[in-house]
């Protein structure tokens, strides 16, 4: 579920293995990269924490991100 915190919506997820996080962070790098939209992410180990909000709309959320934070969810 995603949180809104200081202007982002926030959400971590957790995998099996590092590999399976990686390759949801690639899938998510494709759809980010077709939406002209990317997040402020990390990873360690089988963690991903991922923060969304517009920069050049002020740093703040917009459509734009609740849209791939909807997106993301798909493929989580």
């Amino acid at each position: 579920m995603w949180t809104t915190t200081e202007n982002t919506l926030y959400r971590k997820f957790k995998f099996n293995d590092f590999q399976s996080a990686f390759a949801f962070m690639t899938r998510v790098a494709f759809l980010a990269e077709k939406m002209d939209h990317h997040p402020k992410w990390t990873n360690v180990y089988n963690q991903v924490e991922i923060w969304l909000n517009t920069h050049d709309a002020g740093d703040t959320i917009t459509e734009k991100d609740r849209l791939l934070a909807e997106a993301i969810d798909q493929i989580s």
